[in-house]
């Protein structure tokens, strides 16, 4: 652990890090939006016929309208939210950064053929374009004001204009730069820069929606919560971005009526994964609220409703579970066996595997429903609640022994 924790607290305070993981975090909302109109979709397949049906079916143009504004343009939001984040991290001030990342982005993205804007590239596949510009357009604007490469004008002008005509140097050097990088890879590498990026990244992308690395990601998780760093904050800098682009495609390969590929999305680690919090912890929360030993059964009370929309820290600072020894087990060992379980599940068609992103902060099952559309995964997710509730109750029962040899020593 001696080495694990530097290597959190790095990535805690790593600028470029966090702007990428608060940026891709803020696209959630859209995608959120986006997501409902899959569900139009999935409530006609599971009908088949009927007046609802032919409802939907006739106006499943209008229903699924905002989609393509929506997840299918996920990379266009995505770098103007990272750039934002960068460039206040450095104090830059307004909105050229961010505006800048976008025509970047853009001149990198789409491809111009035959004089009509190939748009293929602003969904999902050009995600990690996105995170690319944003960052280099930013680290550009930074160099550029901190070595003062930039027009200065007389106090006398408004402060808008000179924001304008200080953003000027920049924008040329990253459009410059932007249309060179965007030639090179059609003229050598003979794909268009984010397929190039792709290309590269493909052992990347494809390695992060396995089984190994959802359990790598959840043990992380749950051993950072452990030792009192707050998890999925920390990790999801890694994976937030795979999961989020996992989650466009999935959505947009349903609304096109092909089969749906990626099980680890974000939806998933927050709504089945981490269901009323980190550690699967209702169940916990329950065995507490009945308790003899009255700190417990306190600390349980105040946190039940909480834990029903998947806040569960006032229970793991309120027992506490951070370097208790009692649930070190259940808490960091147990999600592991959940995370095979869904994982296999969905891998073997016994579940379904997500299609549209719900909203965060749900009671137990409605966000797996709303994930899926499939009535299997709410029963999944008690099943999973259940079954952590198992692991959690002998090593309660000695956490219980311990608390009430405590209270009655002071009743002494």
């Amino acid at each position: 652990m001696k080495y694990l924790m530097p290597i959190a607290n790095k990535l805690e305070q790593q600028k470029h890090i966090q702007a990428i993981k608060d940026g891709i975090v803020a696209s959630v909302p859209i995608i959120i939006v986006g997501s409902f109109c899959t569900i139009f979709l999935g409530i006609a397949n599971l009908l088949g016929s009927g007046p609802v049906y032919d409802f939907l079916s006739a106006n499943m143009g209008v229903l699924t309208y905002a989609s393509a504004f929506t997840t299918d343009m996920l990379a266009v939001y995505a770098t103007y939210f990272i750039a934002k984040t960068l460039s206040e991290k450095y104090d830059l001030k307004g909105s050229q950064p961010a505006v800048t990342a976008l025509v970047v982005f853009f001149i990198l993205c789409a491809v111009v053929k035959d004089g009509q804007l190939n748009t293929s590239y602003l969904g999902s596949t050009g995600l990690f374009t996105g995170i690319i510009a944003a960052l280099f357009t930013v680290e550009i604007y930074h160099i550029c004001y901190e070595r003062k490469w930039y027009i200065k004008m007389p106090e006398s002008v408004p402060p808008m204009v000179q924001d304008s005509f200080a953003a000027l140097v920049p924008l040329v050097l990253n459009t410059i730069i932007a249309v060179a990088i965007a030639n090179l890879s059609l003229s050598f590498g003979k794909v268009a820069f984010p397929q190039l990026i792709m290309n590269i990244l493909a052992p990347a992308v494809t390695g992060m929606d396995t089984l190994p690395a959802l359990l790598i990601v959840m043990f992380l998780t749950q051993l950072l919560w452990f030792f009192g760093l707050h998890g999925p904050s920390i990790t999801s800098a890694v994976w937030a971005t795979f999961a989020i682009a996992y989650g466009a495609e999935n959505i947009a390969a349903y609304t096109a009526g092909q089969p749906v590929q990626h099980i680890f999305t974000f939806g998933l680690f927050y709504g089945i994964l981490c269901v009323t919090g980190s550690g699967l912890t209702l169940g916990l929360n329950i065995l507490m609220m009945r308790s003899k030993a009255k700190s417990l059964s306190s600390v349980g009370k105040v946190s039940i409703i909480p834990s029903l929309f998947g806040i569960n820290e006032p229970l793991i600072f309120g027992t506490p579970i951070i370097l208790n020894p009692f649930m070190f087990i259940p808490f960091v060992f147990g999600p592991l066996i959940c995370t095979t379980i869904v994982y296999l599940t969905m891998n073997l068609g016994l579940v379904g595997k997500p299609i549209a992103n719900p909203p965060g902060f749900l009671p137990p099952g409605v966000s797996a429903f709303l994930m899926t559309l499939d009535w299997k995964s709410v029963v999944l997710v008690f099943v999973l609640l259940i079954l952590q509730t198992v692991f959690y109750y002998p090593f309660f029962k000695m956490m219980e022994k311990e608390e009430l040899q405590k209270e009655q020593a002071l009743e002494k």
